[in-house]
C-alpha cells in the first residue's frame, strides 16, 4: 500500500498510508541519489497538506546533500520553469492537482525539466523509498541547505513574450482559480496589463487559495463545476471566462454565451496561431480525437504528428521532432518555447490575442469547427476486465473499420457510404478507468448514435 501513489507519470495518492510525511521524506532523499542532484527547486499547491508535505520532502533532500530552492505556493508551470531558468538540477512540485481533496502527490523532473516517469528515473526512486537503504547508511560529508526562491517576475516575462501586447484589443474575461494555486499568477499578470496599459478587466471568481475547496475540487472538467464560470461570464456580459485545474498546468475555456469549449478544438486554434509565425512547423497531437486538428495543421502548412497520450510521451516526442507546440484534448497544451513543458497560462493568452486580431467571439471562432467535427467528449467509465471489454469492441466493429490504430489504446475509422467517424477507446494511465472518445464529421446525429452503440457494449460488462 504504501508504494501505491507512485503512478506512470507522477505521485499520487490517499492522504495517509499511501502518501504522507513519511514518504515524503523518503522520496526526498530518494530523488537526491536518483539524480545526484545538487539543487532543487520545489513548491506546492494549496492543498492543506501540500506545506507539510512539502517541508518532509525538502528535509529529505536535504538529508541527501542537495540544495533546496522554495517557491512556496506554487503551481506545477512554475516549477518547470524555475527549474530551466535557475539552472537547477531538478524540480519537484507538491501536488494532486485535480484529484480529490483527501489526495496528494508530486510531479518531478531533472535537469533542463525533463520529466521523471518510470521510463526515466520514477522506477529507481520507488524501488529506494521502499528499500530505504539510508537507513544503514551515514548522512552525507555535508547537509544541504534550504532558502526561500522567487521566480515570479523571471516566469511573467516569459509568459508575455509568446505575445505581442499591442495587439490586445478591450477584453473583459473571467478567471476562476478554483480556489487552487493560481491566484498570484493572475494577479501579476493583470499588474503587468495595468502596466502595459492593456484595456484588460479581470473579474476573478474563486480567486484566493483555500485547502478547504468550497465551491468544488478545482477540477473545470466535472460538469458540475463549471456553473460558476458560466453564470459570471453571462452576469458580466464578458468576452469568454478562463477555469483552472489546482496546479493549473491545464485552462479550460468558455465563450462569450458562457458555454465550455472542448480542449479538442483549443489544440487547432493554437496549432493555427503557432503555424502562423513558423510556416512548415511540427505539430503533435494525441490519438484520441484527431481530424479537426489533423485538417487544420494541414491547411495551415504544418505537419501534424500523433503521439501516445502523456506528458512524458509528448514532451519527448516533442523534443525528437523539434516541434514547436504539441496538445492533448484533456487542454494540456505544450510549448518548445517552455523547455517542452505544459502551461495553462500561455494557451489563454494566445487566445486572446487571436481574438484580438481576428476581431471575433470565441464562439464564433469555434463553431464551424464544432459543425465540422463533432465530439462526445471525453466520457470515463469503471469497468471490470477493461482489456477484454476493448477487445471485445473491437472485435464487434472490426468488419466495418476502415482503419485501426494501437498508438494508445484502440482507435477505429469508419467511412460507409459518405458517414465518416471513428473512436478512441483507452485504460487511463492515472485512474482505474475506461476512457471513450467518439467523433464524427458534420454529423453530429451519426456522432452520437455510435456513441450510444459503445457506451451499450461497454456498459454490459459487470462494474468494478
Amino acid at each position: 500500500m504504501a508504494m501505491a501513489c507512485f503512478k506512470t507519470y507522477d505521485i499520487r495518492g490517499r492522504l495517509g498510508e499511501e502518501i504522507n510525511d513519511d514518504i515524503a521524506y523518503r522520496i526526498g532523499r530518494a530523488f537526491g541519489l536518483v539524480t545526484a542532484a545538487k539543487s532543487v527547486v520545489i513548491g506546492g499547491d494549496a492543498r492543506a497538506t501540500s506545506p507539510s508535505l512539502t517541508a518532509a520532502l525538502a528535509n529529505g533532500l536535504q538529508d541527501s546533500g542537495v540544495n533546496v530552492f522554495d517557491l512556496g505556493l506554487a503551481g506545477t508551470e512554475e516549477i518547470y520553469f524555475a527549474t530551466s531558468n535557475l539552472n537547477m538540477d531538478g524540480g519537484i512540485v507538491v501536488t494532486a492537482s485535480h484529484n480529490p481533496i483527501d489526495y496528494n502527490g508530486m510531479k518531478l523532473v531533472g535537469k533542463n525539466s525533463k520529466p521523471i516517469s518510470r521510463s526515466s528515473g520514477l522506477n529507481d526512486i520507488e524501488k529506494l523509498v521502499e528499500t530505504q537503504p539510508w537507513l544503514s547508511d551515514p548522512l552525507p560529508a555535508s547537509r544541504g541547505e534550504y532558502q526561500r526562491q522567487s521566480n515570479l517576475n523571471e516566469y511573467i516575462e516569459h509568459l508575455m513574450g509568446y505575445i505581442t501586447l499591442s495587439n490586445i484589443k478591450p477584453l473583459k474575461i473571467v478567471v476562476n482559480a478554483g480556489n487552487g494555486a493560481a491566484g498570484h499568477v493572475i494577479d501579476a499578470i493583470e499588474a503587468h496589463f495595468q502596466t502595459s496599459n492593456l484595456p484588460v478587466t479581470f473579474i476573478k471568481i474563486h480567486h484566493h487559495p483555500d485547502p478547504q475547496f468550497p465551491h468544488g475540487i478545482p477540477n473545470p472538467l466535472l460538469v458540475e463545476n463549471r456553473e460558476s464560470t458560466r453564470n459570471a461570464v453571462i452576469k458580466h456580459k464578458a468576452d469568454l471566462g478562463i477555469a483552472w485545474d489546482g496546479d493549473f498546468d491545464r485552462c479550460f475555456l468558455f465563450d462569450e454565451n458562457g458555454e465550455f469549449i472542448e480542449g479538442y478544438y483549443i489544440v487547432g486554434l493554437l496549432a493555427q496561431a503557432f503555424l502562423e509565425k513558423e510556416n512548415g512547423a511540427k505539430i503533435i497531437h494525441d490519438p484520441r480525437l484527431t481530424w479537426n486538428t489533423i485538417e487544420l495543421v494541414k491547411e495551415s502548412g504544418g505537419q501534424a504528428i500523433q503521439c501516445q497520450t502523456g506528458h512524458a510521451f509528448i514532451k519527448e516526442r516533442m523534443r525528437q521532432e523539434d516541434a514547436v507546440y504539441g496538445g492533448e484534448m484533456s487542454a494540456h497544451h505544450y510549448f518548445r518555447n517552455f523547455f517542452y513543458c505544459d502551461s495553462g497560462m500561455i494557451p489563454w493568452l494566445l487566445i486572446i490575442e487571436l481574438l484580438s486580431k481576428q476581431k471575433r467571439s470565441l464562439s464564433q471562432v469555434v463553431a464551424g469547427r464544432q459543425q465540422r467535427y463533432p465530439t462526445s467528449g471525453e466520457i470515463n467509465l469503471r469497468i471490470a476486465n477493461p482489456t477484454l471489454v476493448i477487445d471485445a469492441v473491437e472485435n464487434h466493429f472490426i468488419a466495418t473499420s476502415k482503419t485501426v490504430d494501437y498508438t494508445d489504446g484502440l482507435s477505429m475509422e469508419f467511412d460507409d457510404k459518405n458517414t465518416r467517424w471513428r473512436f478512441n477507446l483507452r485504460c487511463s494511465n492515472t485512474e482505474a478507468l475506461v476512457r471513450l472518445n467518439v467523433e464524427a464529421q458534420a454529423n453530429k446525429a451519426l456522432m452520437h448514435d455510435k456513441t450510444l452503440l459503445i457506451l451499450s457494449l461497454l456498459r454490459s460488462s459487470p462494474k468494478l
